[in-house]
């Protein structure tokens, strides 16, 4: 059951709406709303996924990457799966209905909804799926930024915005990579009309220029608290040079299989720092 939750990707939401909790309150201000936001977003968030895995189950079957998944393998029955994500996904918005605010229960309920009622099935049938699948992906740190406002501002829209422009380079990356796979489960998530991978690697390109414009928004759009100061500035300048330079070799080499890696383990490193320099920030 544990695999059937995605713990890794799951884990991801977790962490990136506690950030964005913290981002806006200190930890100590209401411990029992961050507690709940935390429980709520994980239990949400693996119910996904578990629906996911029923929803693509056969799909699943076809690639070496994913066949050993519980579903595929025979670990676990469809009608496990489906009633296991669907009773995990409602206890987490229930949670954070009771224990944040209505808020954050409905952001979590589109972000559901976005996932797997728009980006699951079109995995099949567009690329341009992946930013579809990215606002459902970047809707946590807005949620965590809500159960401490009480409502979406400007700035807990930065922070969706940062996480939807980081999960592009971050997927295109992995597009490459695992290509043979997608092509084997039918998806098109890697299929720009580009069989050398130059279009989606352009593609990657943009949206890491946009992350950037997004990490420094704060100090760009008028916001409802202080600005960052010199600590997330500097980060931030290092970091977005961390990643673009990489972005840019995607793009430029020839032996896009070898960039396509070493841009995926940057998009790793690069998001946990950029948040917790956000968060550091807030508190110095």
């Amino acid at each position: 059951m544990y695999e059937l939750t995605k713990p890794r990707l799951s884990l991801l939401s977790v962490f990136t709406a506690s950030l964005g909790y913290l981002v806006r309150e200190p930890l100590q201000s209401d411990l029992s709303i961050f507690v709940s936001l935390t429980i709520g977003t994980a239990l949400a968030a693996g119910g996904a996924a578990a629906l996911n895995q029923w929803m693509e189950r056969y799909e699943d079957a076809q690639m070496a990457r994913t066949a050993s998944r519980p579903l595929p393998s025979g670990l676990i029955s469809p009608e496990f799966a489906v009633a296991f994500g669907i009773i995990l996904s409602s206890l987490g918005i229930y949670i954070l209905w009771t224990g944040t605010n209505q808020w954050a229960a409905i952001l979590t309920l589109a972000t559901l909804a976005i996932y797997l009622l728009l980006y699951t099935p079109m995995k099949k049938r567009s690329p341009y799926a992946t930013e579809v699948g990215a606002v459902s992906g970047a809707l946590p740190p807005l949620i965590g930024w809500v159960a401490a406002e009480g409502a979406p501002t400007t700035y807990g829209w930065i922070l969706f915005g940062i996480l939807f422009a980081w999960q592009l380079p971050h997927f295109m990356a992995i597009a490459w990579n695992f290509r043979e796979d997608y092509s084997k489960g039918g998806f098109k998530l890697h299929q720009l009309g580009d069989p050398e991978g130059r279009s989606l690697a352009r593609k990657s390109l943009i949206y890491s220029f946009l992350l950037t414009l997004f990490v420094f928004c704060p100090y760009i759009l008028p916001i409802e608290q202080s600005r960052p100061g010199i600590f997330y500035f500097a980060s931030s300048v290092v970091l977005s040079l961390y990643l673009l330079i990489p972005a840019v070799r995607f793009l430029t080499s020839p032996d896009r299989d070898l960039t396509a890696k070493k841009l995926f383990f940057v998009t790793i490193i690069y998001l946990p720092l950029l948040f917790a320099a956000l968060v550091v920030d807030r508190y110095l």
